[in-house]
Order: structure tokens, then sequence, then C-alpha cells
């Protein structure tokens, strides 16, 4: 009688075990798939500098940095380089204080270059920094 009993009650205990082997099945999946898709490495895709309407947007009292293809600095039309971009940027800075500097770089232009130009834009406190797409 006492096995009677025990076949007729309900069990109230759930087990999350399949469940649990299923979803972690899953997550390696998902993991696997991400790194699949993932390009490696940082890839940059910077504004065209080669149509001529993206110049037009500027605001002339912005401070205007141009980046050609093989890494040639223009700032208000002072050419530099990447060392003497920070004294540049700093006199550009005491001329117009406060303003916005529209950086116009080639799609080919160096990394390296751009990011210079960011920390010396930084350097002379030039917060308002971007990008002038076409």
């Amino acid at each position: 009688m006492l096995s009677a009993q025990q076949d007729a009650e309900v069990m109230a205990e759930i087990n999350i075990t399949p469940f649990t082997d299923v979803l972690l099945v899953l997550l390696i999946i998902f993991m696997i798939l991400a790194a699949i898709q993932t390009p490696p490495g940082f890839e940059k895709e910077l504004p065209n500098h080669s149509n001529q309407n993206a110049t037009k947007n500027i605001n002339h009292n912005d401070i205007e940095v141009d980046v050609n293809n093989k890494g040639v600095i223009y700032v208000d039309g002072t050419k530099t380089d990447t060392v003497g971009i920070y004294r540049v940027m700093y006199d550009a800075s005491k001329k117009k204080p406060n303003h916005h500097v529209s950086i116009i770089a080639d799609a080919k232009a160096p990394y390296g270059v751009i990011i210079r130009i960011l920390d010396a834009a930084k350097e002379a406190n030039l917060n308002d920094v971007g990008f002038v797409t076409s």
C-alpha cells in the first residue's frame, strides 16, 4: 500500500539539470559564432576627402585640420607634421579659444596621425572635435 501512495503523489520539484545543459550549449555556440563574425583588430572608416562638398559645411570660425592620404597635416592652412602638431594646435587654440576642431581626413590617412591630432587638441584644451563627412 505504501508504494501506491507514493505513485499517487505529485512531484513538487523541477529538475533543471537538462535545461542548464541546453543553455550552456547555446552559450558556447553563440560565443563561437560571435568570434567568427567579428573582424580582427580595429577597423577604421574615415570620411573620404575627395568630395569637396564637405568643406562647404565648415564654419570659418572653426579650426580646420586637413590630413591627406600620405599623413601630411594642415591646420588652418599651415603645414605641420606629427611632432609640430602640438605647437600648432596650441597656437590655434590661443587665436580661437573654445572653438570646434573640424578634422577633414582622407580615407587612406594613417590612423596614428589622426590619434596625434586628437591628442594635440586635447592638450590644447580643445574638447569639441569632430570629423567632417561628405
